[in-house]
């Protein structure tokens, strides 16, 4: 090769970025190559997200600098960084629900005819895109009636619109299906051959293997190690990240899973179901029947998984069960408890706990402190005769703050200010930091890193392991296979196969998965 070297498609040195008393980025730098796919990766909290946020002139850096291509643009706005190439899809979206799909891709560079926006143009724009990148979704549909995988792909296709160039991917598969996955690497892969540059955020070590070509690795706010992803194992990544030694193993899929690779025989035993749900039927948000009368129980000491892709009517299963979707028929009991027509709070004290799947929208309060988080729900048990117990409220705060290692450990602080992962064990605290006896886990290690990950299997099963029933719902198939004692593959809003786990396999559940062995 001739010439003189390409500059970095992307610099960034000695960044520090404060918020009051937190520093998220401490001499934090990153060096991507263009045409390259490069993965970022560290623990939850390392500064990841701020650090991409800076690149993408949501933050300006109270030092360091940052270059693009070789030009200095320390301190640009997102506007600036849109229209040099430079795009960033979030983790949690960015959308507005009243909206089509096309209408929130082309939001703000909308097509015109003559002075009004050529919707009709928007459509075909989009579709066009759809069909060149691999990302399908109707362009028509409005957001609010999307699943969290379509919508997802909607973020990656606004990026696209808009030329991006270099593309910021922020845990951009933690809500999409294993063929959705590939359908994504093809496109970076595309992306990568036409001389543009990905930076990859992802906590799956498997995916890092799988598509990237070199690594950096944060950990508390500072950049600790690069090295090239040839060679490398996923060992050697969860060491860098973690800075120690973490439980893995790969399993059959080739994915990277913490703990043990297939959960021990259950202690369940043969008294009365821990919960039992009979006839159950459930309306979705389209007025279809995601729910088909669906009848199944759950033992004390018992992990009871659900498998599938994700639109078959798991989301709306955990949330009736909750209490926070109307069901259309069936009984739902909790011990001797009937919960079928209680509220939520009433069906949390006689002992139903509830990860929800987003923990943004259904799990935490994000402008309430990390200490109101941890009580919300159950704010009637920290009261006394002036009100709320703000010292039973500290005190709780400061021990499930230290026991879920959530960071910054600081209760003062609102939940918005945290990363994605601490959110989640914001939610898992309050969950399961309390006397239960089921736990709805729905994604339970959706966007938490691999320590963090090898900490919530250990609870779920530590929970298990004390008589508590667990109805686990994830679209990770690793965990699933790796924490149940039975597995109930769910397609079209029913149970199509109900197997002990330790039968299961990938393959065996594959066709059951997709409706082809229903």
């Amino acid at each position: 090769m001739t010439g003189a070297a390409q500059p970095h498609a992307i610099r960034l040195s000695g960044v520090v970025k404060t918020f009051g008393a937190v520093v998220a980025n401490r001499d934090a730098s990153l060096e991507v190559g263009t045409g390259e796919i490069h993965a970022l990766v560290g623990e939850n909290g390392a500064g990841k997200s701020t650090l991409m946020r800076v690149l993408a002139g949501m933050y300006a850096p109270d030092a360091g600098t940052v270059e693009v291509h070789g030009r200095n643009v320390t301190g640009w706005k997102t506007t600036e960084a849109i229209a040099a190439g430079v795009g960033m899809v979030h983790q949690h979206f960015m959308l507005v629900p009243t909206l089509t799909v096309a209408e929130n891709v082309v939001l703000g560079t909308e097509p015109l005819k003559g002075m009004t926006i050529d919707l009709q143009r928007a459509v075909i724009e989009v579709e066009a895109l759809c069909r060149t990148c691999g990302l399908h979704v109707d362009p028509r549909a409005k957001i609010a009636d999307l699943s969290v995988g379509e919508a997802q792909r909607v973020e990656i296709l606004k990026a696209l619109y808009r030329g991006a160039k270099v593309l910021i991917l922020d845990e951009p598969t933690a809500v999409l299906s294993p063929p959705e996955v590939q359908e994504l690497w093809t496109v970076l892969r595309t992306l990568r051959a036409d001389g543009g540059t990905v930076v990859l955020i992802t906590h799956k070590l498997d995916e890092v293997i799988a598509v990237s070509d070199n690594i950096t690795v944060m950990r508390a706010g500072a950049t600790v190690s690069r090295f090239p992803t040839q060679g490398v194992t996923p060992r050697d990544i969860a060491r860098a990240m973690v800075g120690r030694d973490v439980n893995l193993h790969l399993d059959a899929m080739g994915a990277v899973h913490a703990g043990a690779s297939h959960a021990p025989t259950s202690g369940a035993d043969q008294r009365a179901p821990a919960l039992r749900v009979q006839g159950l039927r459930v309306g979705s948000d389209r007025g279809t029947t995601a729910v088909n009368d669906l009848s199944f129980e759950i033992r004390p000491g018992e992990i009871l998984g659900i498998a599938g892709v994700e639109g078959n009517g798991q989301t709306e299963l955990l949330e009736a069960i909750a209490g926070l979707r109307r069901t259309q028929s069936g009984r739902i009991e909790l011990g001797a408890h009937d919960l079928t027509s209680l509220p939520v709070r009433a069906r949390a004290d006689r002992g139903l706990s509830h990860i929800p799947e987003d923990r943004q929208r259904r799990g935490l309060v994000l402008d309430y402190s990390i200490a109101d988080n941890l009580i919300l729900g159950r704010q009637h048990h920290f009261v006394n005769s002036g009100g709320l117990d703000l010292t039973r409220i500290a005190q709780n705060a400061r021990e499930q703050v230290e026991r879920f290692d959530i960071r910054p450990p600081m209760a003062s602080l609102s939940a918005r200010a945290l990363s994605g992962g601490n959110q989640q064990k914001i939610v898992i605290a309050r969950e399961m930091g309390r006397e239960f006896q089921v736990l709805l886990a729905a994604q339970p290690t959706r966007g938490v890193d691999v320590g963090a990950i090898e900490f919530i299997h250990s609870q779920l099963r530590a929970a298990r392991d004390a008589g508590k029933g667990i109805l686990l719902v994830s679209a990770d198939l690793p965990e699933v296979l790796a924490l149940s004692d039975r597995i109930a593959v769910m397609y079209g809003g029913r149970f199509v196969a109900v197997l002990p786990a330790a039968q299961c396999t990938a393959e065996l559940l594959g066709p059951y998965m997709t409706g082809a062995a229903a």
